[in-house]
Order: C-alpha cells, then structure tokens, then sequence
C-alpha cells in the first residue's frame, strides 16, 4: 500500500545550502513563492533531465488533493486550481491513478510551484518520482543515479541534494489497517441496506477535500456507481437532511463543517465552512427542499460503513484509507472467518424469542435454538448461560447481513443413527404430550431424551381414552426418519411382540 522506495532521491531546491544556519534553516533572500519564470522554467527542466535518464515519458497522479489543506496559501487559490486544459475531461481526469504524459505531467508540478491550491504525487511505479513540498522544495526519486540529470541540475542554478528518502513519500496512516473494497460484497451490502431503508446517500470523495454526494434509491445505484470516479473513497449515510432551519439550528458554535442541500430537481451540493462563513451559507441554501450537517472532525463522523474503489481488474490499488466504521471492523473480522470454522467466544445474552448470541473476538455471533442441541430444548438456558466460555462451529459467513451462526450441536457426536440402530426394540418410557392424533413418549432415559409418536392406530384400544401425561408406557419403536428427525412407535406391536417372547430395553 505505500509508495515506491527508490534508491536514489534528490531534494532540488532554489536555496544554496551555504545559506543556511546551524539549525540548516534558510537564511538566503529567495523568495518562498514561485518568480512564475525562469526559477520555475529551471525546475521543470531539472524534471525532465531526471526523467529522461530514467526513461520515463508518462506519470501516475497519486492522492490528489484540491482545495482546504492542499493550498499551502503562500499565493490565492485561482479557479480551476491551476489545472485548466491540463485534463481533456476537466477536474474530473484529476483523480488517483490517472495516468498523464510527460508535459502533462510539468503543469501539474507548475500549478503545485504556484499554489493554486492542487497537489498529488507524480509517480511511474519503481522508477521514478516527483514531490513538490512547502516552499519550492522539490524532492525528485529514480532507479538510477541520474549523473547527467544532476549536472544538468546544477548548470540550471539549482541545488540538488542526495537524500535517503522523500518527506513526502506515502505513508498510511494504519499499515495494519484492512481496508474495505467496494467490491461485489459492498454492493450487495449496499442493495441490501437501501432495500431495508437504512441508507439513503452516498459520499464519493474523489479527491483530498473534495466529494459529491448521491442519494440512493433501488433504481438508481447501478447508474450512481457507473458515475463514480477511479479509486474514490465512499461512504454510507443514513439520511441526512432535514429541514433548513432545522439544519442551521444544528450548527455548531464553531470548526468546519459540510453543509449539504438538495434542490427542487434533486441535485445535491455541498460546501465545507467554518463559524465565519456560516451566515454566507445560510443564504446559501435558501429555498433549498432540505439541508443537513455533517461534521469534518473523524470521531464526530458516523457513517454506517465506507469502502474504496478498486480498479477495473479487481485490484485495490488506491493507498488512501477511509476511516474505519464498526461494520467496516466488522466486516475485517468476518474476511478471517470461514464456514465449518471452530471458534470460541462467551455467552453474552439469551434473547426471549430463543437466539443465544456469543461474542467471538469482538463480533457478535449467534446460535439458533436447534443449534444448541440434538436433543429437544425449551430454553437456550437449559443448554447454556451467560458468561459461559463455549466452542461452536461457523455454519455461514453472510458479508451482506454482516451475520455468523453458530452451531454447538455440529461439534457433537450425530446421536440419530444410534436411535435408529434401536429399530424393533421395546422399551417403556414417560408420556411427554398428548396430541389429536396420538401420543408422544420418550424413549431416552434423559430429561431431553428423544421423543417418539404412537400414532392412534398403534394405541391399544384399551389405552385410548385412559393415558394420561407421565404415564409410563412399553412400546415399541418401529421406524426411525433420520433425515426427518422422527421417531415411529406402537403399543400394539410392542404388546405382540412379548407375547412372542421378545425382549426389550427395559425402562427408559
């Protein structure tokens, strides 16, 4: 995820080291700005001297930033950030990985020299790099040594440098982050929560400081993801809008803020602002059909998961993360796990409609009641109580629903091919229930023993109207459905069956 450490960078700068003080801080009289000529004619050429050496005729624009922090503000930002017909399809040809040529390549470095208010890396993988940082000071990274290109350098009036590394080089801000994908998961989670009604907009950030916002309908996402820009950092929303008082009302005393509003037509805009603006954005959004604000500070922002733009291939290539949501940790733990997976975690609630959940590593998992047992249950709590350490086996992984049921029974010995090694025995058990159409009697001598039915055609004639719950009665098991889970048994049959000398179990 980081960018290319390459074994030859060189600081190239319009400041001649001898001005500089003990603390290396530049003493000299050279302006921080750029003179818009010749020092900044001289810059370009030094790039090309380096790239020319290292034979490379096009770049890659890597995390691009327009606008707010990517203005040094040395100089006004100007309209277009300084990347007028730069692009053939505008600002939208501004985006992370967006391969440019060489000249290309130098506006981008001009309008960065200048502070328009755009920045980005500049790369060609493994070969070469160009970073432009605060005061004209230009870091240049290559393959090769590039002799030539420095003697050019210097004959420029430059000041080439040899450094181990950028300042600017890429860092993540989580090298042991997993970032979120918007893959097929995403999108079918996606479709998923707009069908349940729990997600309405989406934010595309297409570059630092820069997004769009989409509202999400069933119709409509397939046409909003065609629209999105290469490696964009999304976000899931719950609707945000109100009405516009109401969003104004919910300003706060002070710091940034994003302020959305949709028009009569349904289009969306936004505007970050801070406490001094906040009036200019009021009259802003008058007349708009609703408004909302969203707060710039990360632990302020809660959107429901968020996810990046992998390339056309399937590759994540983008190194920008998104700040990781609960579902987004969620769903990191969930790409660890597998169906038939055993796993251990803790009892934390037994739920009055049955369901055992069970936190394994920080995810909240859950065990249905016929998973707690082969045996008949009432209750999850005849099997297991909260606090409880227990192991189960991973029956799915649903990345949709973000769900993992559990099995407790799947760790266990299959106890139905010994009920069915029992066929033609007699035994005597406890009648448990009493149906319209027989009797149920348990044939285990456990409190959750297996049950079987005595059909009413398999009573006696003499027991049909006197059994009564707890009788003990001899039967005779006479069929065992194991895909089924049922048990066939007969009174008549077992009564035939002594007759004729037979054994039995015994008492259940």
């Amino acid at each position: 995820m980081g960018g290319d450490v390459l074994p030859y960078v060189y600081q190239v700068t319009k400041y001649d080291p001898a001005d500089r003080d003990q603390h290396g801080r530049y003493t000299g009289v050279e302006p921080a700005t750029s003179d818009h000529g010749p020092v900044e004619t001289a810059y370009l050429q030094a790039i090309v001297a380096f790239a020319e050496e290292s034979g490379v005729e096009q770049l890659s624009v890597r995390e691009p930033e327009i606008g707010g922090f990517a203005h040094f503000g040395l100089e006004p930002p100007i309209d277009g950030y300084g990347l007028a017909d730069v692009f053939p399809a505008g600002l939208t040809g501004f985006h992370d990985g967006a391969l440019v040529p060489m000249a290309a390549g130098l506006e981008l470095v001009r309008a960065m020299l200048r502070d328009h208010g755009a920045w980005c890396r500049l790369e060609a993988e493994g070969a070469f790099t160009v970073h432009v940082g605060w005061d004209q000071y230009l870091y240049i990274g290559s393959s090769r040594p590039c002799e030539a290109a420095l003697a050019r350098t210097r004959s420029l009036g430059l000041f080439p440098e040899r450094l181990h590394a950028s300042p600017y080089d890429f860092a993540p801000d989580d090298p042991h982050h997993l970032q979120r994908p918007a893959d097929a998961d995403f999108w079918a989670r996606l479709r998923w929560t707009v069908s349940s009604h729990r997600a309405t907009f989406l934010e595309e950030t297409y570059a630092g400081n820069a997004s769009r916002w989409h509202r999400l309908t069933r119709d409509n996402i397939e046409a909003v993801r065609s629209q999105l820009a290469p490696r964009a950092q999304l976000a899931v929303w719950p609707d945000l809008l109100t009405g516009v008082d109401a969003a104004m009302d919910s300003l706060p005393e002070e710091g940034l803020v994003e302020i959305l509003w949709e028009d009569e037509d349904g289009w969306i805009t936004s505007m970050v602002v801070d406490e001094t603006r906040f009036e200019a954005a009021a009259s802003r959004i008058t007349g708009a059909r609703a408004a909302g604000v969203v707060s710039l500070a990360t632990d302020e922002r809660h959107p429901l998961f968020t996810a990046v733009l992998p390339d056309s291939d399937g590759v994540l290539r983008a190194r920008r993360q998104t700040e990781p949501t609960p579902s987004d940790r969620d769903w990191a733990f969930l790409k660890t796990l597998r169906r038939g997976q055993v796993v251990t975690g803790t009892v934390t609630l037994i739920a009055d409609f049955g369901v055992t959940f069970v936190d394994i590593g920080g995810f909240t998992a859950m065990i249905n009641i016929p998973e707690l047992s082969w045996h008949p249950i009432n209750y999850p709590s005849d099997v297991v109580s909260v606090g409880q350490e227990i192991t189960a086996e991973v029956l799915d992984v649903d990345m949709v629903r973000e769900r993992v049921p559990l099995s407790l029974r799947a760790l266990q010995e299959d106890p139905w091919p010994r009920i069915a090694q029992r066929i033609g025995r007699v035994v005597t058990g406890p009648v448990t229930r009493i149906v319209p159409f027989g009797v149920f009697v348990r044939v285990e001598d456990r409190e959750d023993g297996f049950e079987g039915l005595v059909h009413n055609s398999e009573l006696n004639e003499s027991s049909e109207k006197g059994i009564e719950v707890g009788d003990a009665l001899t039967v005779k098991i006479i069929g065992v459905d194991i895909a089924r889970r049922r048990i066939a048994l007969s009174q008549v049959q077992a009564r035939t069956t002594l007759r004729q000398g037979g054994s039995g179990d015994g008492s259940v």
